[in-house]
C-alpha cells in the first residue's frame, strides 16, 4: 500500500483543507482520543470540508490522512486494507461486505449432494461461484442437475428398499440410492461427473456431447444428431445461467484492469486461485532506449504472481470484494477471466489497457 498524504490539524488546517483536491479518494481521520475514522468519497475536498465544520475536526483531531484513487475497486481494496488494519474485529460490520451464493457440491457426504450457500467450507467439495444473486444460483443448481443423476434431498441417507423416495427418482432424475438402488461406488461415479462439470464449467460434457452430434450426422443418424445438438444447445444455455465470473473458486483466475491516477498508466489487479494478489502499476509510457513490448512486460508480471495461502475468512472476503465491484451497477474497468494459469489472452490484455489509459485521458 502506499503511504497516504496527510494534513495536519490546528494552525494552517483551513488552508491545507482548501489545497485538497476535489478527486476520488478514501481517507483515515485520526483523533486526539479514540479510534480513526475511515471513509470513501468522490470529492474529497468537500467531504473533509463538512467533516471539519460538523466535527470541528481543527480542535479534535491530530490529522487526516488520504490516498488518491481513480476507480471504485481500488477504493474498495483500498478500504479492505485498512479496515482490516485498524478494526480488525469489526471491519466486516464497517465495510459491509457483500454474501455472494455459492453451489457446492459436498463431496465429503458419503452419497454427495448439492447446496446454495453464501458460506465457504474447508471440507472436501467444490464450491462454485460467485452468482450475482441467491436467485441465480438457485436457478443454476436446478438447471445443471437436470443433465445428472444426482439426488436433491436434503436428509442424511439410510439406504433401504423400504424408503419411499422421490418425485425425482419416479422422473428417471436420481440414482434413488436412499432406496439401495446403486451401490456408493456408483452413485460416486456420478457425483465425480458433477464435479468435472463444475470445476471445467461443463468444457468436458460440451465436447462429449458436440462429438456426439457429429457422430450421428456422419452416420446419417439425423434424429439423434438433431437431438444431440438440442442436449449441446441445452447445456450451453445453462453454463451462460451462471454468468461471466462464476466458477470453481479454486481455478477462479482473472485480471481487472482499472484506472490509475498516474498518467499514461493502469493498475493491474490479478486474481489467482480465488485470491487477489498486489495490484501492479502499469505505465503504456516507453522506458529507456529499447523498451520492452508491453507484451512481454505483462508475461513476467504474469508469471511472478505465486499462488496465495488465505484462511476460509480471507478467501470469502476476496470473493466478496469481486463480485461486489463485478455486479455492481458502478462498475469501472474491464474484467479478463483466465481459464488456465498463467494462460493470460496477452492481446485482448493489451487492447483492454490502452481502452481504460484512453478512458483515463478523455475525463481528464
Amino acid at each position: 500500500m502506499v503511504p497516504p498524504l496527510t494534513i495536519r490539524c490546528g494552525d494552517g488546517f483551513a488552508e491545507a483543507l482548501a489545497a485538497l483536491p476535489q478527486a476520488q479518494a478514501v481517507y483515515l481521520v485520526h483523533p486526539k482520543e479514540g479510534r480513526p475514522h475511515l471513509g470513501r468519497t468522490n470529492v474529497l475536498r468537500r467531504r473533509i470540508s463538512r467533516l471539519f465544520e460538523r466535527w470541528k475536526l481543527a480542535e479534535i483531531a491530530e490529522r487526516v490522512d488520504y490516498w488518491l484513487t481513480a476507480s471504485h475497486l481500488e477504493q474498495w481494496q483500498l478500504s479492505y486494507t485498512l479496515a482490516r488494519t485498524h478494526f480488525p474485529d469489526e471491519y466486516d460490520r464497517i465495510l459491509r461486505l457483500p454474501k455472494p451464493s455459492y453451489v457446492r457440491l459436498l463431496l465429503a457426504n458419503q452419497f454427495p449432494r448439492t447446496q446454495v450457500t453464501t458460506r465457504l467450507s474447508g471440507s472436501r467439495g467444490v464450491t462454485y461461484g460467485p452468482f450475482q444473486s441467491r436467485a441465480r444460483a438457485d436457478q443454476f443448481e436446478g438447471a445443471f442437475l437436470d443433465l445428472f443423476q444426482l439426488r436433491r434431498c436434503q436428509e442424511d441417507l439410510m439406504p433401504s428398499p423400504e424408503h419411499p423416495g422421490c418425485i425425482y427418482g419416479e422422473m428417471l432424475k436420481c440414482l434413488r440410492p436412499c432406496q439401495d438402488e446403486v451401490t456408493a461406488e456408483e452413485y460416486a461415479s456420478e457425483a465425480g461427473r458433477v464435479a468435472e462439470f463444475l470445476s471445467h464449467r461443463g468444457e468436458k460434457l460440451l465436447d462429449a456431447t458436440a462429438l456426439a452430434r457429429d457422430r450421428a450426422s456422419e452416420e446419417l443418424n439425423f434424429e439423434e444428431a438433431a437431438a444431440q445438438h438440442a442436449r449441446l444447445e441445452r447445456i450451453q444455455s445453462i453454463v451462460k445461467v451462471s454468468g461471466d465470473l462464476a466458477r470453481d473458486i479454486s481455478l477462479l483466475h482473472g485480471v481487472a484492469v482499472t484506472r490509475s491516477v498516474e498518467p499514461e498508466s493502469v493498475l493491474l489487479w490479478f486474481m489467482r486461485e480465488g485470491a487477489w494478489a498486489e495490484p501492479h502499476l502499469f505505465s503504456v509510457a516507453p522506458v529507456g532506449s529499447k523498451p520492452l513490448s508491453l507484451d512481454t512486460r505483462l508475461r513476467e508480471i504474469a508469471g511472478s504472481i505465486a499462488a496465495r495461502k488465505l484462511t476460509l475468512t480471507e478467501r470469502h472476503d476476496h470473493l466478496a470484494l469481486l463480485a461486489k465491484w463485478f455486479y455492481s451497477s458502478w462498475r469501472d474497468g474491464e474484467w479478463l477471466g483466465i481459464d488456465e494459469w498463467p494462460d493470460v489472452a496477452y492481446r485482448k490484455l493489451v487492447n483492454a489497457i490502452h481502452r481504460t489509459v484512453r478512458a483515463g485521458r478523455s475525463s481528464s
